[in-house]
């Protein structure tokens, strides 16, 4: 990340209200808002992160991209699908885990093949403090890494906590200092992150917790976090079809992921009724957890 955008992620989003920031980015005209027309991107490289993740490299440089956003990827004849942007470093990387058809496909591409992407897109992560506790679960541990590694270069300490059923479906470790968990065990610690989680929280050494996974276990997190005193900061995601606010298919409660989001201070997701409790089909039908 170049010094405009590292500079950008130190003076943050805190304290920004969402009706003054949909109002802003509502207000702008389409000329000034180039992120919300496709721009076709060539695969530069295709790398298996585990048995369910592929590691994308495009020839596309976003310097501006913050940990936390996101892109709106697809090809022809397929869906368009927001995927966090897991690097921008020298050029931007995507983590594609292969659970639907239109993923599958983004997936399956070779260096050469080309896909479409819209972005940057949402709401980053902002600092908070200078001590960070970073808890991936599953595939959600892939925008972390880049979390990790603009921190350290702005003088925050990092450790992180990556979690998956079974050491298959674990993500490559990031910078700093790491520590994994399995339901299983196969590798690391015997648990679901909470397991991990606890007892680093009661060392006192931390001043914000980022996460970004399943919805219920980011719901674990913040509760936990809340309880030790430290803030907390997630990573929602919904069901999302434009990216830019104009649908409110990813609505949350009155909170829009696309752009209140995806980005959100914990404890004000757990005052959300939906946080945690229900999403939404591609049909707007709510789904409990």
């Amino acid at each position: 990340m170049g010094k405009q955008a590292a500079g950008k992620l130190k003076k943050g989003t805190k304290g920004a209200a969402s009706a003054g920031r949909r109002a802003a980015r509502s207000s702008a005209p389409l000329s000034c808002m180039p992120c919300l027309l496709p721009i076709r991107a060539k695969v530069l490289k295709n790398e298996k992160e585990n048995s369910l993740v592929s590691l994308l490299t495009l020839d596309l440089q976003m310097p501006d991209a913050m940990p936390g956003q996101f892109l709106m990827a697809w090809q022809p004849g397929m869906d368009e699908k927001p995927m966090s942007i897991a690097e921008n470093k020298p050029s931007v990387r995507l983590a594609i885990a292969a659970v639907g058809p239109c993923s599958k496909k983004l997936a399956e591409t070779k260096a050469g093949d080309c896909i479409y992407v819209r972005g940057p897109l949402g709401k980053p992560f902002w600092p908070a403090g200078k001590r960070w506790l970073l808890v991936g679960g599953g595939y959600g541990f892939a925008p972390l890494r880049f979390l990790a590694r603009v921190g350290m270069e702005n003088g925050a300490k990092v450790e992180s906590i990556c979690g998956a059923r079974t050491k298959g479906l674990l993500m490559k470790a990031g910078p700093g200092k790491n520590h994994q968990t399995t339901d299983d065990g196969s590798a690391g610690t015997k648990g679901n992150v909470l397991s991990a989680l606890e007892p680093l929280l009661r060392s006192g050494h931390f001043d914000c917790v980022y996460s970004c996974g399943p919805e219920k276990m980011m719901k674990a997190v913040a509760e936990t976090a809340k309880k030790h005193g430290v803030k907390s900061q997630l990573s929602v995601e919904r069901y999302m079809k434009c990216g830019f606010g104009v649908c409110g298919h990813c609505a949350m409660g009155g909170w829009l992921a696309c752009i209140d989001g995806p980005s959100i201070d914990g404890n004000e997701a757990l005052a959300n009724p939906a946080f945690g409790a229900y999403h939404t089909d591609k049909a707007g039908r709510k789904i409990r957890y």
